[in-house]
């Protein structure tokens, strides 16, 4: 890597580039040269790869078994059904999982993370996709490092490359050149992608992208979406593993029963394996797939970016809501709007990021120039910029610095231009202050901002009107009750310092010391109009909402306080003198915490865990992400969240408010419950098949010539697992969320899926129609065989359309809420009448026409089950209740 003992000026030169950055014409040259900064992927999705396995099965291979059967019977139009049935299904798979599998895909690239270059002397953000060798990144701490890259510029910087090296300890880095090396760990004047910046800020020149990146070099994939199964689908695998083998031994008992009845012994094979094949829940899992890819894209509609399967489920189960204050509960939009310099208070008016308001004293318009250090200091310490339109980049309370300032005159670019920035000591949370160190006409200055407890304690002296005095006991009372009042008011307050420096020295925080005084700035974010009404949502459905800050506790107290967040602040200072039993008492009562620190954050969600909550935590900061994957759902923050919190999280926020939360833990409930009334529609409907043919082998209807006769024949019977399971079952994955189903509470994580009262349920509703499909054999086979076949062929189709209105009305669903399942049910009653009536259908299914009154008998039957069913699952259990 020839980069590393080369100046920089050197490195620019040659990569054809500078310190501006590349204009967005040769970007684009430089795209199409070098192509997307992009790891390839270690499997692409492979539509023959996915049709393929659609036939690599234990019921497949069954079905092909089946197939040599019918020849060797010369049942050649039987052979051929069950041929087409295997391709309709493997094709019908195969859509599903292609969906499924493009739906995950297509999350990725949304979830794909963004970095900040300099293009054309001006900072903007783009798609880590489309970065070049050329491009001038500027990154800080929490930003994850898109590229390998030399470093230009360098305050404090840390990066983590334990990705790379394995090392657990982070790297300092530096600007100078360095010798020639094949460790990557000694390449300090270097950033590699994948690598995260735990300290510091810095700017550095793109050397390489893509695969030839050191992370290309060994196919590492970065890929947010996980595939692996979720837990709930390995529970239906194991559910299906135990039904497929009772089954199993069923169609043995079947097979045996008729055998020693005097039927054919490949007939009867033929019946056990097509029972066998129609009764095995193979679909279980993959539909469950489909229903969280579907509801997963839903959500991405309600700007919640799941990148995590499971969390769907688990999104279900939340109990507890821990969010931060500011941008989730709050605008986002911080305004000034109090001033205290020179021992007095000034109204800023005017709100959002426009430049537009003046400043008022009593309620009258007055001069800003008293105020003009504390501005500059406020638009100087700062590393936010404003656009045209009024958006930001960076820090919202850093932005609305900038816009106070221009309010009296001062632009940001001119600012800079007169006082460069020669260094900075950072802020971090423990500081809780940013120092920055300029330069103007040979003197060098320190401006400090922070909280003001922490700015006040390193002060010594105040400017007041342009004089310098001692601060005084009296002085420091004076901005200490300012700070409360603007505080009361909802108010974040930041306290602004400088000082004079020697300008010969490197400089450090020991050099934060001995600093004067200027002023208060009081911005107010305030609550989103719509999280009062989420909250009561919240309530309802019986979860918590706690809000944890590192706001002051006046503040976070007066935002709670309008958002009907019920009872007192406790300060992290007070968590640290709580032992693990006195937290968790603590953390069962109170619902706004302020002042804490990251590692607080992960006590309280462990405490909040250790009760037995399901925790949904948010944050957006790089300190946050230990406490996002402490809780059992991490929520990182798509706007102002660190890229190392984006990747620790489960699910983004693409707009960073707490309604998009609730609606999430909302379509996480829909979800679950459109899984459920598939396993109820699907096992209830294929027990009733079991138990049909069980029961009949040992009834033993005969025809006139005392031969065994089934209800159902092989080819029937996959045409109903063809039509029943596939067209309504998929659909029910659809169905909107009802009304009411945030006025539960949550379920409990570790509930099974087929809860009792659901497979009472399930047994019951099969053998109502195992006795309905039985009743109508037995009643029409004295007119043949054939139409007591038909009869029962066609009524267990109908039958089983009912019992999908049965499973939704539980719910609370209308017939016509999901026009989907609709379509499903129509289609699936059409097709099975042109199987009655068709006469290629007749030959190829063995049917035969049914006249009115087979029908009215049909109806009586389905109304019968419908009463019948719906009487005994009230006594079960009331609609919607689990």
């Amino acid at each position: 890597m020839p980069y590393l003992e080369m100046p920089i000026e050197e490195v620019l030169k040659s990569l054809s580039t500078k310190a501006t950055g590349l204009s967005s014409v040769e970007a684009r040259k430089r795209l199409d040269q070098y192509g997307p900064n992009i790891i390839q992927r270690e499997r692409e999705i492979s539509p023959l790869k996915i049709l393929f396995s659609q036939f690599n099965s234990f019921i497949v291979y069954i079905l092909i078994a089946a197939v040599f059967v019918s020849f060797m019977l010369h049942e050649y139009i039987d052979s051929g059904v069950i041929i087409a049935i295997l391709i309709i299904n493997a094709l019908l798979g195969f859509f599903q999982e292609y969906r499924a599998e493009k739906a995950v895909e297509s999350l990725k690239k949304m979830a794909a993370l963004h970095a900040t270059i300099i293009r054309e002397g001006r900072k903007v953000r783009v798609d880590t996709h489309d970065l070049v060798p050329g491009d001038i990144m500027v990154f800080e701490s929490g930003d994850r490092i898109p590229a390998d890259a030399r470093i230009m510029e360098s305050y404090l910087l840390e990066v983590m490359e334990s990705s790379l090296t394995g090392e657990s300890h982070s790297v300092h880095k530096i600007v100078e050149p360095v010798s020639e090396t094949s460790t990557l760990g000694d390449m300090k004047n270097m950033v590699f992608g994948g690598t995260s910046v735990v300290n510091g800020s810095g700017k550095a020149v793109v050397v390489k992208t893509g695969m030839n990146t050191e992370m290309g070099k060994i196919a590492e994939s970065i890929e947010s979406v996980v595939d692996d199964e979720t837990p709930l689908q390995k529970k239906l695998d194991r559910l299906g593993r135990r039904l497929g083998g009772l089954t199993l031994i069923i169609c043995g008992i079947i097979i045996g029963f008729g055998i020693l009845k005097g039927g054919h012994f490949l007939e009867m094979i033929m019946v056990g394996v097509s029972l066998a094949v129609a009764a095995v829940p193979e679909g279980l899992p993959i539909v469950v797939t489909i229903a969280l890819a579907i509801g997963v894209k839903r959500m991405v509609g309600q700007n919640a970016l799941v990148k995590r399967l499971p969390s769907v489920e688990t999104l279900g189960c939340t109990t507890v809501i821990c969010t931060d204050k500011t941008g989730t509960l709050t605008r986002n939009e911080m305004t000034v709007t109090k001033l205290f310099v020179n021992n007095s208070v000034f109204d800023v008016t005017g709100t959002g990021y426009e430049p537009i308001g003046g400043f008022t004293s009593s309620g009258e318009k007055t001069d800003p120039s008293p105020a003009e250090l504390l501005l500059r200091i406020g638009v100087l310490n700062n590393d936010a910029e404003l656009s045209d339109k009024g958006t930001i980049i960076g820090d919202p309370t850093e932005a609305c610095l900038i816009v106070s300032a221009a309010k009296a005159g001062l632009n940001q670019k001119t600012m800079n231009d007169l006082f460069p920035r020669i260094h900075e000591i950072p802020f971090d949370s423990q500081r809780k202050r940013k120092s920055t160190i300029h330069q103007a006409d040979h003197q060098t200055f320190m401006f400090t901002k922070g909280a003001p407890d922490t700015v006040l304690e390193l002060c010594t002296r105040m400017d007041l009107n342009g004089e310098i005095l001692p601060l005084s006991d009296e002085a420091r009372h004076m901005i200490a009750e300012t700070n409360r009042q603007f505080a009361s008011h909802a108010l974040r307050v930041l306290a602004f310092a400088y000082k004079p420096l020697k300008s010969d020295k490197d400089w450090d925080e020991s050099d934060e010391n001995d600093l004067i005084f200027v002023g208060l700035q009081g911005m107010i974010d305030p609550p989103r109009d719509e999280v009062r009404n989420a909250m009561n949502r919240c309530r309802r459905a019986g979860i918590r909402t706690i809000m944890i800050t590192g706001d002051y506790a006046l503040t976070a107290q007066a935002i709670a306080t309008q958002l009907g967040i019920p009872g007192e602040a406790v300060s992290g200072e007070a968590l640290e003198h709580m032992d693990d039993m006195t937290l968790q008492s603590t953390v069962k009562r109170v619902s706004i915490f302020s002042r804490v620190n990251p590692e607080h954050k992960i006590r309280i969600v462990r405490a909040l865990r250790q009760t037995g909550e399901v925790v949904a935590m948010s944050g957006d900061g790089v300190n946050d992400a230990p406490a996002l994957k402490e809780a059992d759902i991490g929520i990182a923050m798509g706007i102002t969240g660190t890229d190392v919190t984006k990747e620790t999280a489960d699910m983004v926020l693409l707009d960073d408010k707490y309604t998009s939360i609730v609606k999430a833990v909302e379509q996480g409930r829909g979800i679950y419950e459109n899984i459920k009334k598939f396993v109820n529609y699907l096992l209830s409907s294929n027990l009733g098949e079991v138990l049909i043919l069980f029961t009949a082998m040992i009834i033993g209807f005969r025809d006139a010539e005392g031969a065994i006769i089934m209800p159902l024949l092989a080819t029937q019977i996959l045409w109903l697992n063809l039509i029943t399971d596939g067209l309504p079952a998929v659909a029910i994955g659809v169905d909107p969320i009802r009304s009411g189903i945030m006025e539960m509470t949550p379920r409990h994580p570790d509930e099974p899926i087929i809860t009792k009262p659901m497979a009472v349920n399930i047994i019951m509703v099969s053998v109502l129609m195992a006795a309905g499909v039985l009743f109508l054999f037995e009643r029409f086979l004295p007119d043949g065989a054939a139409t007591a076949r038909t009869i029962a062929f066609t009524s267990i189709v109908m039958l089983e359309m009912v019992r999908v209105t049965m499973v939704r009305s539980q719910y609370g669903l209308s017939f016509f809420s999901n026009m989907y399942l609709f379509g499903a049910i129509i289609l699936s009653v059409l097709l099975q009448i042109a199987v009655v009536y068709i006469p290629p259908m007749n030959a190829i299914f063995k049917t035969t026409g049914l006249s009115l009154s087979h029908w009215i008998h049909i109806g009586m039957v389905m109304i019968a089950l419908f009463i019948v069913g719906k009487v005994l699952t009230r006594l079960i259990h009331r609609p919607g209740k689990r």
